[in-house]
């Protein structure tokens, strides 16, 4: 029991904190900076690479359930998020001007990757509730679509730790939190400027961060049930936060400040993480 309030403890804090976070920052600011949002980004993005190529994945295989079930996994995790995430978009972009023929195929801003841009058309046109209601749903499902599998790799990894919030499991937290900080002023800022007072905004931008608790519980949960378990919950977040990365992630951070430097920011992630697993 203790490894699991622990687990929530440290997840809570990545998850609701670094959110909280963010939106505490955007409410003061009401704005964002694309090139500090884009580096940071890009340096999380390269450490989840590290850890989960380098570490999760392995992992993964050394549970001896065969390279086909472990490739099997990381497969899941990506086919799943990228259907759900396809899902949402097809659902809701229509709804946003911009997003047009013309506009990129991934997301070139963080409140379109979290779809807080689609809740803020319908605050500007001063909806009804239950349209009001049924974006913020969308908007919690997109973003839980992200939290999730970053909880997952974080329970994984603590269930490969034997219960130990050390190594890949703390720095993974550590980072999820810091990838939450930009996310947050990204939902904070449209509601703010939709007319959300900024207590309720801060409070509506830290719930958010709540389904990285859950991503944790369930990664934990699979892992500690047998090699089987271990290595589809190592796999399957591995996969999904391959997507989340590669396909959102990156893509995002490079349209958002079109430079050199967040491949490189990116690099020096990954060496970090590979300092961060054989140290």
């Amino acid at each position: 029991m203790e490894q699991i309030i622990l687990l929530i403890k440290v997840t809570a804090l990545a998850g609701i904190g670094g959110t909280g976070l963010g939106g505490i920052i955007g409410a003061l600011f009401k704005k964002d900076s694309n090139k500090t949002a884009s580096l940071l980004l890009s340096f999380a993005a390269g450490v989840m690479v590290a850890i989960v190529c380098f570490d999760l994945i392995l992992s993964a295989l050394e549970t001896k359930t065969g390279v086909y079930t472990v490739c099997s996994g990381i497969a899941a995790g990506v086919g799943i998020v990228y259907l759900l995430n396809l899902f949402i978009d097809k659902t809701t972009n229509h709804e946003v001007s911009h997003i047009d023929k013309s506009h990129p195929e991934t997301a070139d801003d963080l409140d379109e990757i979290i779809h807080s841009n689609h809740l803020s058309v319908h605050i500007r046109k001063h909806d009804d509730r239950v349209s009001l209601f049924v974006a913020g749903v969308i908007m919690a499902c997109a973003i839980a679509l992200h939290n999730l599998p970053e909880g997952m790799t974080i329970g994984a990894s603590y269930a490969n730790s034997n219960g130990l919030m050390h190594g890949s499991a703390l720095v993974l937290a550590v980072l999820i939190g810091l990838h939450n900080i930009p996310e947050g002023m990204a939902i904070a800022v449209p509601l703010i400027n939709g007319g959300v007072k900024r207590r309720m905004a801060i409070l509506v931008t830290a719930l958010t961060g709540a389904p990285t608790i859950v991503g944790a519980l369930l990664g934990y949960w699979l892992g500690d049930i047998g090699p089987l378990g271990l290595a589809l919950s190592l796999s399957f977040a591995s996969g999904a936060m391959l997507y989340v990365v590669f396909g959102e992630i990156l893509p995002q951070s490079i349209l958002m400040y079109r430079s050199k430097l967040p491949a490189f920011f990116v690099i020096i992630g990954m060496l970090l993480g590979l300092i961060v697993i054989h140290v």
